[in-house]
């Protein structure tokens, strides 16, 4: 797996930032809350693009999820942290970002043991590009229904990453497209 030096932002409880770290340093079983953000791309078929995350991702290996995740730098905004990530993942542009859960936040620990302490902002986005993802990052994609994929996620939420089940639950239905 490349090692991208990434820096996250170190956040406290009031979610006031109090730091930064590298992000592949902070990704333990003891992770401090840190920003992130998460991101739906739809298509101009309104289809939103759902990926499986690579086996060789460190934390949630080959569950599905939404399209894409990361962490803004210091002083970068989430806009220009969602088109660094979409270009980094999916090899795509993305235009129309709008935000629809602006103080999502969670934390979840995987098989392994590692923990996702994260204030995650969750936006929409829409690309005319076809994803052309990175080994590292996606080993599959689909694009599907808003409806598709909240059966998808009731019917087997254990092939599914838990922030991606938790967005649902809070998102009103059509909220994506």
């Amino acid at each position: 797996m490349n090692h991208f030096p990434e820096t996250v932002v170190l956040l406290a409880e009031d979610r006031t930032p109090i730091g930064t770290a590298d992000k592949f340093a902070v990704h333990t079983d003891h992770t401090p809350l840190h920003l992130a953000f998460s991101c739906h791309v739809t298509n101009a078929d309104g289809d939103l693009l759902v990926t499986r995350r690579a086996l060789s991702k460190k934390a949630w290996p080959g569950v599905w999820t939404n399209s894409f995740c990361g962490h803004p730098g210091p002083d970068e905004t989430f806009e220009d942290a969602i088109a660094r990530r979409a270009a980094r993942e999916l090899g795509i542009t993305v235009r129309d970002v709008q935000s629809v859960l602006p103080d999502f936040r969670y934390r979840a620990v995987d098989a392994s043991g590692i923990v996702e302490n994260e204030v995650c902002p969750v936006f929409r986005a829409v690309t005319d590009d076809v994803p052309a993802p990175a080994d590292d990052e996606v080993s599959e994609y689909e694009w599907l229904s808003e409806a598709a994929l909240r059966s998808a996620v009731s019917a087997a939420p254990f092939a599914f990453s838990p922030w991606l089940g938790w967005q649902l639950e809070q998102l009103p239905v059509n909220a994506l497209d």
